[in-house]
């Protein structure tokens, strides 16, 4: 569609919403927001963390009066990780509890089956965890993002990573499913600019355990440097079978695999696991002291360590309440539109990046960062890749 007309439509769809008049959702003393997480299937150990830091932010955002004179409500439904069942959630979301917006849906394969009753409902799509380009182009009013797309930040990551330690050999494994295939095009696009391409790849099932055959098959292809498009768990498990097997070759897991629990479930086996962070983790160690006063709370409230989802949950719902806020008491769709296509920050305590938001462009951050598990942690070792 010519851009005079796809704005044009935009125009005309805002001005429907403004026309509507109260948004769903939306009373006189509170706001309905909802979210699709992964609370216990196998990506469990990270949407636990998201809707915790979530939670943290809203509550402290209501005791402190509210979103100009709203409470927030956030209710989590949980799909396991399961497309049909994230569907049956959003479906409850969007009938019974009449939410707002969406904010943090969990996972590709759950974002893909979930992301077109939301805005066909009407309501705001905010940054889910799927980098996937689909989550903001084509440009929609409804849909904002701010994790760089996998085609973006894996095509500098690889880029980054052949041309400064001279891989000749990269290989790819990957989760057979739209996640999967968006890392594959990134990492295509990366190797593609320097005039190579991938020596093999090789696929899973979403929910594998048993990584074997594939690890054998990228170990006789020979590969130097292994990109993995997994999740933490099975970034564990792939790395496990391959020391297992006596084979230390380099590997680069997506944002999706970068994560304490990484090297927290995986010890020694994934020691040099390289990963991109699209925000710091929050260890307490070393942090300054915004940071060190926010683990602590963090710490009283749930009685566990946060990790680098819980300060992404964390940061995605304060994105919402500033927004929110800038829209004025007379709280609409499109008077939210308005205020977050105008919201521009700076870096945070957690050292995210700086999420820029305009009227022609709902992606905040195209870019990642390169870091490395060395002694049980991870470290960052370069800025934003671009």
């Amino acid at each position: 569609m010519p851009l005079p007309r796809l704005l044009a439509g935009l125009c005309l769809f805002l001005t429907t919403l403004f026309a509507q008049g109260a948004a769903p959702g939306v009373s006189d003393r509170e706001i309905v927001l909802g979210s699709v997480q992964d609370l216990s299937g196998p990506a469990a150990m990270l949407g636990v963390p998201v809707r915790d830091g979530m939670l943290m932010r809203i509550d402290e955002a209501n005791a402190a009066g509210g979103v100009q004179g709203r409470r927030l409500r956030l209710v989590v439904e949980d799909s396991a990780y399961d497309p049909k069942r994230a569907v049956l959630a959003t479906r409850k979301l969007l009938q019974r509890d009449q939410a707002f917006a969406f904010l943090a849906n969990f996972g590709t394969p759950v974002v893909m089956a979930t992301m077109p009753m939301i805005v066909d409902a009407g309501r705001l799509h905010l940054f889910p965890f799927s980098p996937h380009e689909s989550t903001y182009t084509p440009l929609h009013p409804l849909k904002f993002q701010i994790f760089a797309p996998y085609q973006d930040y894996m095509e500098a990551a690889v880029r980054h990573m052949v041309q400064t330690r001279g891989y000749k050999r990269s290989c790819l494994l990957y989760q057979d499913d739209d996640y999967g295939l968006e890392v594959m095009k990134g990492v295509d696009a990366g190797l593609g600019r320097l005039g190579l391409a991938l020596v093999e790849k090789t696929s899973y099932k979403r929910g594998a355990t048993d990584f074997s055959a594939q690890v054998a098959r990228l170990r006789t292809a020979g590969c130097d440097l292994v990109i993995l498009a997994t999740v933490v768990r099975e970034t564990v498990a792939v790395m496990s079978e391959a020391r297992k097997v006596g084979w230390p070759v380099d590997m680069l897991v997506t944002a999706s695999g970068y994560s304490a629990q990484t090297h927290e479930l995986g010890g020694a086996a994934v020691e040099g696991l390289f990963g991109i962070s699209v925000l710091p983790h929050p260890y307490a160690d070393g942090a300054n002291s915004a940071l060190a006063d926010w683990v602590r709370r963090y710490r009283s409230r749930y009685g566990a360590e946060p990790n680098v989802w819980s300060a992404m949950g964390y940061s995605i719902a304060d994105l919402f309440i500033r927004a929110a806020d800038a829209a004025g008491r007379e709280l609409s769709t499109a008077a939210f539109v308005s205020a977050l296509e105008q919201l521009e920050t700076t870096r945070d305590f957690f050292g995210s990046p700086a999420y820029r938001f305009s009227a022609d462009d709902h992606l905040g951050n195209r870019h990642g960062r390169l870091a490395q598990i060395r002694g049980g942690r991870w470290e960052i070792l370069s800025d934003y890749l671009k």
